[in-house]
């Protein structure tokens, strides 16, 4: 489907009320994560494993013409014909030449999410070749006229009782909703194709280069069947599942099921080395023959891919899905919608490189960036970051819409034109406005404060505060910089005054430089790049004037933007770099600068208060900035407050910066889940550490929840000094 065809929040609408979809997708999300957990017990060092198998796939795809010509010969000397396929084209034409010269008239196909990148089926059925899917997923999916919505597991989207509709009406008969039933009807259906079969087509999990030999990890016999009984195999792997040796096999048997279903080994593993003799049916007479293998190592732009620097990642996957199974978002509305014929983030990259930009286009949005996929990945793919690169390059190629473009670089990028219209902005909301929330609007806007109530920009911007705050610290032990980022500056002023109160407690003194501007991740993550860097070098010229120890943020999403990607974007420019760098290593996240020098007094020692506070992980703090256990410290050293941990702390809260509004169904469904989680808990006060977090809670507690109060962690810090550091 073109990407351009697309009304994907109509799609996500149709799903988000799909009961049955939710129902299969939240109870596998939910035993996914234990499973796994108890997979990896006895693996002494996940992280270890995970780095093998990555450092492995990338000396792979840095070597892959030299790895891809070692297969081949390899193959070729143990019987096998290996074509290489440019593109998808050139696969068929060369699939249809041998089918045609076969006399080919049945074709059988197991495990190939390739066939499915290009159409295949469809193409044999439309040139009169009866092909017929064998893995049980794919077979119902088939009948059912529907594609994969998971890679490993397909039909994932289905129950048995719609399972059992479609096979009724394949068998016309009535089947009943029983499982092993079902596997019973679909084994006798499936035994004639396999032993009427003239060609078996599968796909891969691995190719080896130093014997020519395929490896199939399935926890079906299929695969089996579809290599072992046709007269003729052919083997459809694209260049990313070469590995070296056959040694390089174990770190991926060891990975793969694990990730995948939470497996210690899947049902078959089979290793394929050479054409084997087959038994044939020769006018109702079974007699031996020799067998013929076919290896298609496909390219489709799989080659180009190993020569970009960023992009070789994807050589990395080994196509497990578990960034499927742990994505907020494809747990709310599966691998259709999110995605094309891959599903999820990754899908979302393998499009871009294997279909089109376009259909990358269109989903790409659907990743909120949480990194929970990135955390748990065997191959270490950063699939947020090369997401965030695609954008970039689209923009780079196609530019930005005009409207986009307008806001980003004149608005944003002007520091007085964009803190004036928030000022100006300031004054307009005063009709909507409750308190520091807006509930209701009007007219056509009245479906933004549906379920969530919009923040209001604060009367008096943190900048404008900043002075009347500081006072004199007699003897200060430093001297730091506060970088507030927007939400503080403009809708939480009094979380900038929170931090203050604390860092001054600690006896430093503050600058707060007024030339400060937004971080620029929201230009980032759209993708103008150029943009993004007239931000950072404003921030830069700000803080280098400023002539301090220390740059305290209290934003993980600014935080990490300062701390990472200002130095990524100048890596191009030297000079701009060394700035960076220089600046980055004085950045300090609050909740871990505080809690280091609150350790340094023993001013961590654990209370237990009355009130039950629980705690919501953000998903830059934790998996950006790897900061987890300060937060909590600080909290737990609370008195007054009794720490409990909520269910799904680390899941991401649906805000994700432009997401929360470009996706608002989306991203309000995953505040609902989040909220319910806390009700749960008992807590009476939720803890966050970050503003865009605090805007998303804040919005949905003061409407499905408003007993429950959110406060930043400098807050709850600051509430425990004595009154005397407040200024006025």
């Amino acid at each position: 489907m073109d990407g351009n065809t697309r009304n994907l929040k109509q799609e996500i609408h149709e799903k988000l009320n799909d009961e049955i979809l939710r129902g299969s997708l939240s109870r596998f999300a939910t035993a996914y994560p234990s499973a796994r957990a108890k997979a990896y017990e006895n693996v002494e060092d996940i992280d270890a494993l995970r780095e093998t198998v990555r450092q492995m796939k990338m000396h792979t795809a840095e070597h892959i013409e030299e790895v891809a010509d070692r297969f081949e010969q390899a193959a070729a000397k143990r019987g096998a014909t290996v074509f290489r396929a440019k593109d998808a084209a050139a696969l068929k034409e060369y699939l249809l030449d041998l089918c045609r010269a076969k006399k080919v008239k049945r074709i059988v196909k197991s495990k190939s999410m390739a066939t499915e990148e290009i159409h295949l089926n469809q193409f044999l059925i439309d040139q009169g070749f009866h092909v017929k899917e064998t893995d049980l997923g794919e077979w119902i999916l088939s009948i059912a006229g529907q594609k994969p919505s998971h890679m490993v597991m397909p039909a994932i989207h289905l129950n048995r009782n719609q399972i059992a509709a479609y096979f009724s009406q394949e068998l016309a008969k009535q089947v009943e909703p029983d499982i092993a039933h079902m596997v019973q009807e679909a084994r006798t259906v499936l035994r004639e194709e396999f032993l009427q079969a003239d060609l078996g087509i599968t796909g891969a999990n691995f190719g080896i280069a130093e014997n020519g030999a395929i490896g199939l990890v399935t926890n079906e016999g299929n695969a089996r069947l579809v290599s072992s009984l046709p007269p003729v195999q052919v083997v459809i792997i694209g260049y990313e599942k070469l590995i070296p040796a056959v040694k390089d096999a174990i770190p991926i048997l060891r990975s793969l099921p694990r990730s995948a279903t939470g497996q210690l080994m899947t049902s078959y593993m089979s290793m394929i080395s050479g054409p084997v003799p087959a038994l044939v049916n020769k006018d109702g007479q079974w007699v031996e023959q020799q067998k013929e293998l076919h290896i298609i190592l496909l390219d489709n732009g799989r080659l180009q891919a190993a020569k970009d620097d960023k992009f070789r990642q994807i050589y990395q996957c080994v196509r497990c899905s578990s960034c499927l199974n742990v994505c907020p978002i494809y747990t709310l509305v599966g691998g259709h919608v999110y995605g094309h014929i891959y599903c999820g983030g990754i899908g979302a990259i393998l499009t871009a490189l294997l279909s089109s930009m376009e259909d990358f286009n269109k989903i790409n949005e659907m990743c909120i960036g949480c990194r929970r996929c990135t955390e748990i990945c065997p191959g270490k793919i950063d699939i947020p970051g090369l997401i965030e690169e695609l954008r970039c390059r689209f923009v780079k190629e196609q530019g930005l819409p005009v409207g986009l473009k307008t806001v980003f670089q004149h608005i944003l990028a002007n520091r007085m034109v964009f803190h004036s219209l928030l000022r100006l902005a300031s004054l307009g909301q005063k009709p909507f406005q409750s308190g520091p929330v807006i509930r209701h609007l009007p007219l056509f806007l009245a479906g933004l404060t549906k379920d969530r109530s919009l923040p209001t920009i604060a009367a008096t911007p943190f900048r404008d505060r900043a002075a009347q705050l500081n006072r004199a610290i007699a003897r200060p032990v430093g001297r730091v910089a506060f970088f507030s980022g927007c939400n503080i500056d403009f809708i939480f002023p009094e979380i900038g005054e929170a931090v203050y109160k604390v860092l001054q407690e600690l006896n430093l003194t503050i600058v707060f430089p007024r030339q400060q501007n937004c971080c620029g991740k929201p230009v980032i993550g759209m993708g103008d790049v150029e943009t993004a860097k007239k931000m950072a070098r404003q921030n830069i010229l700000a803080f280098e004037e400023a002539q301090v120890d220390h740059i305290i943020v209290a934003c993980p999403t600014c935080a990490e933007t300062w701390h990472t990607t200002y130095v990524e974007l100048f890596n191009q420019e030297p000079d701009w770099q060394r700035r960076a760098k220089e600046l980055a290593a004085k950045i300090r996240e609050f909740t871990s600068f505080t809690a280091a020098e609150y350790q340094k007094t023993g001013r961590l020692q654990k209370t237990s208060g009355q009130q039950a506070i629980a705690y919501h992980d953000s998903c830059h703090l934790k998996r950006g900035l790897g900061i987890y256990r300060e937060p909590r410290q600080l909290l737990e050293a609370a008195p007054g407050y009794r720490l409990i941990e909520m269910s799904h702390c680390d899941t991401c809260c649906g805000m994700a910066g432009a997401f929360g509004l470009k996706q608002a169904e989306l991203s309000k469904s995953l505040l609902k889940k989040k909220i319910d989680s806390l009700k749960a808990s008992g807590a009476e006060v939720l803890a966050v550490a970050c503003p865009s977090c605090m805007l998303q809670w804040q919005g949905g507690l003061d409407q499905q929840a408003p007993q429950i109060k959110v406060k930043h962690v400098a807050q709850i810090v600051a509430e425990q000094l004595p009154s005397d550091h407040q200024e006025d």
